[in-house]
């Protein structure tokens, strides 16, 4: 086995990670606060658009196993330069669409770009950190896309849209070149001789699944563990959840009474938020208080859609978007966290598990937003939509009572 990363250079690697799911990040919200002139430029219904939102997570499904192959294969350099360099082909190709179906495939190739980070980072970062360091880099790396949610949020209709002359195709034109100029830097920061390790590490954690029978044999092997398939089932779950409400929520704040710039501002706070809880939950999530963390945020969430509900008092708003930031900022990683330290799984199947967890995910990502779409379209609002999600949270209590990792 190479001589596994030490020292000061793989925070720097880290960095260039980070930068990289910034990108990530920017460009999977950057449709969020759009939705509105996208829709009237196109003539799109409320269903179509979630129809469209829902694009990328269905490719991904597809996509996140033969991704995390491969990773392994082509090594995080050049995995992640690929990544970034589709990220951007995706923004620039949904400035080029002029109808619902140029969008959609748009939308959509998003989705092979996408899981080459969010199953290689948890990967890179189980191999590079150990203990206490392990929560706080994954909490770090996780606030990436969430700064990348922000920046898109807050700046797209207050800043980005005004200098772009309100041209919502040069927006997202102006987050591709950022994407392929983050792509670039990655490349030159894994290329540096201090990361001479990184590609071999990598690969050497894949020989251990030979004794399984190759990659299909670790799948089943790790479908076996019960907490993986009811990880497996939570994910789905959580990103239900997340993508519908993310998506959606400058929209429903807008519909609210509010200004589309203003919905940027407010719907910018769970992302806030998400920063701070990413880098504080995840180092207290010890396998002895992990069930216990989980269940709270839960609980949080679930409240958050229910004072979403009270739109007009600001101060129930708040308090919903803060639990929501909570709860968006730690969920997902708590629970990659015990998925990479469930028996049987570890740094060596972390790339095959997060597949599966990814995969298995974005059959919700697919279903959150196009679900809140259809009810839109359906019930003339989104109460409907706001009460299913707090229904999902309540059956991820449930399903959390039976984990052990």
């Amino acid at each position: 086995m190479s001589e596994p990363i030490s020292g000061p250079y793989r925070w720097v690697l880290l960095f260039g990670v980070w930068l990289v799911y910034f990108g990530f990040g920017l460009t999977q919200v950057a449709m969020a606060p759009l939705i509105g002139v996208i829709r009237a430029d196109l003539g799109l219904s409320d269903g179509a658009m979630g129809l469209i939102l829902g694009a990328w997570p269905l490719v991904y499904i597809a996509m996140a196993m033969p991704c995390g192959a491969f990773l392994d294969r082509a090594g995080p350099r050049w995995a992640l330069f690929a990544a970034a360099a589709i990220i951007a082909l995706s923004a620039a190709a949904r400035g080029l669409a002029d109808d619902q179906v140029s969008l959609f495939f748009a939308v959509a190739l998003f989705g092979i770009g996408g899981p080459l980070i969010s199953i290689g980072a948890p990967k890179l970062v189980s191999l590079w950190f150990e203990g206490p360091d392990r929560g706080l880099a994954m909490g770090i790396y996780i606030t990436g896309p969430a700064l990348g949610g922000i920046s898109a949020l807050a700046l797209t209709n207050s800043v980005v849209m005004p200098l772009m002359g309100g041209d919502w195709r040069q927006v997202l034109f102006l987050y591709a070149g950022i994407s392929l100029a983050i792509g670039l830097f990655w490349l030159m920061l894994a290329s540096h001789p201090r990361a001479r390790h990184l590609p071999g590490l990598a690969v050497a954690e894949k020989s251990p699944s030979a004794e399984y029978g190759g990659q299909t044999g670790v799948f089943l092997e790790l479908l076996k563990i019960p907490a993986v398939r009811l990880m497996l089932i939570m994910a789905v779950g959580a990103f239900f959840f997340n993508h519908g409400l993310n998506n959606w929520l400058p929209e429903i704040l807008r519909r609210g009474g509010m200004t589309a710039a203003q919905a940027g501002y407010w719907a910018a706070i769970p992302t806030a938020i998400g920063v701070f809880s990413s880098l504080l939950i995840p180092r207290f999530a010890t396998p002895a208080r992990r069930r216990w963390i989980l269940a709270a945020l839960i609980l949080g969430a679930g409240l958050t859609v229910l004072l979403l509900q009270f739109a007009g008092n600001d101060l129930a708003l708040t308090l919903g978007l803060v639990l929501q930031g909570v709860a968006r900022g730690s969920m997902m990683t708590v629970m990659m966290l015990a998925l990479v330290e469930t028996a049987g799984v570890g740094s060596r199947h972390a790339g095959t598990a997060g597949g599966m967890f990814f995969s298995a995910a974005e059959i919700g990502g697919v279903l959150g937003p196009l679900a809140l779409g259809a009810l839109s379209d359906l019930t003339g609002g989104f109460g409907a939509g706001l009460y299913l999600l707090s229904g999902i949270c309540f059956l991820l209590l449930l399903v959390l009572l039976r984990l052990r990792t």
